[in-house]
């Protein structure tokens, strides 16, 4: 028996190796990961040049402390503004550290403005992570099950509603920011309409309100560009990142601009490990190597030709709901909760996930290439024909 925490319902399957898009387990035999460590793994598993910096990385320094100057960390912060349009940056460790940072920001910028009890617009469906302040923020009952009483200073509207949240501006003075999921991931793969953030960014600025955007599965090329807000031309005043930054190590940032990023004094926030050298070399050569061999374009072309490849053999498939998705986050809904195909993909040697109950995921990594696609989707089909016929 594990000594570990029974905090996970794990598969019967031990990883010992990677390359690319594919996974051996201990018995030797090789899987095809169309998961990526749920939006991790972006480069796929043991990219050379990914594996070349951490090593040497790791071979000069791995973690001094925030109380000292850190170069990479620095030049990290550079990076993704270059690349956001944001303008200061906060380092940690996970998405749910990020998402904390942004919360505690948000309530300590209404407190500045003389809001006694600021409180943040959330939405239904959402994830934000399992800290109380986050999973409080979360739209799942079943994470915050068991661990109230939940956090105060939270309204809740549903995704993709405008006139929700408007109708709360009018009956509620103390709103002092909305937090959203440019697409909501854990929720179901759900996909808001083209207005949505630009008008949620209109509302944000007629009240004064910071908008903040949770790009933690989103981001780093997740949607075919490297923040998903940049489809809809407008910039957030704070946002979220992690899963895909380091590609597989672990590294979370809080991005914020305007007044939003001069809330944070010394001694507000902080983070024993956020943003060392280690993390920061392996994000600094996860945003280099999607750059320099253009895998946002390839996210975007690939999320494509899957989906349109979903769309052909699935269409007249009775009890498939929906086909959705953007950049390489695929979505396929089904009329019944369908959770244990989980494991017959695993039977087939194919890693997928299973959200919201009826929704299969695909996260593949941005270098799989078509011919494997290809493998991913004719497999999943013919899984899904089989169980809806069962």
């Amino acid at each position: 028996m594990s000594n570990l925490m029974n905090t996970y319902s794990r598969l019967p399957v031990t990883f010992t190796k990677g390359e690319g898009v594919w996974l051996w387990d201990d018995q030797g035999e090789r899987y095809l990961d169309a998961l990526s460590g749920v939006a991790v793994c972006g480069l796929g598993h043991c990219h050379p040049r990914l594996t070349k910096a951490i090593c040497e990385q790791a071979g000069k320094l791995i973690h001094t402390s925030n109380l000292y100057h850190i170069e990479r960390q620095e030049r990290l912060a550079d990076r993704l503004i270059e690349l956001s349009g944001m303008n200061k940056a906060f380092f940690c460790n996970s998405g749910a550290e990020a998402n904390e940072a942004a919360i505690k920001l948000a309530r300590l910028h209404g407190h500045n403005r003389g809001i006694a009890l600021p409180t943040i617009i959330v939405m239904e469906r959402s994830f934000h992570g399992r800290t109380m302040a986050t999973l409080t923020a979360s739209g799942n009952r079943k994470v915050q099950a068991g661990f109230e009483p939940l956090l105060t200073g939270f309204v809740r509207v549903p995704y993709n509603n405008m006139a929700a949240i408007a109708q709360v501006a009018v009956n509620n003075k103390d709103i002092v920011a909305v937090l959203v999921e440019p697409f909501q991931g854990e929720g179901g793969v759900n996909i808001p309409e083209a207005h949505y953030l630009r008008e949620l960014r209109k509302l944000c600025d007629q009240y004064e309100w910071l908008l903040m955007l949770d790009e933690v599965q989103s981001g780093i090329g997740r949607s075919g560009k490297w923040f998903a807000y940049q489809h809809s031309e407008i910039l957030p005043d704070v946002m979220t990142l992690a899963k895909g930054l380091g590609a597989g190590v672990a590294i979370g940032a809080c991005l914020a601009r305007g007044v939003a990023a001069d809330v944070f004094k010394p001694g507000n926030h902080a983070s024993t490990f956020g943003g060392n050298p280690l993390a920061c070399a392996a994000a600094l050569e996860t945003l280099a190597v999607i750059q320099d061999e253009e895998l946002l374009s390839h996210a975007t072309k690939l999320g494509d030709f899957m989906r349109d490849r979903l769309n052909d053999q699935l269409r007249d498939i009775s009890g498939v709901v929906q086909i959705r998705g953007q950049g390489l986050i695929v979505g396929i809904e089904l009329a019944v909760p369908c959770t244990d195909l989980v494991k017959t993909a695993l039977n087939k040697k194919l890693l997928i996930n299973v959200t919201s109950d009826k929704v299969v995921r695909l996260l593949p990594a941005f270098v799989m290439q078509q011919s494997e696609a290809e493998q991913v989707v004719d497999t999943m089909c013919s899984l899904i024909k089989e169980f809806l016929n069962s």
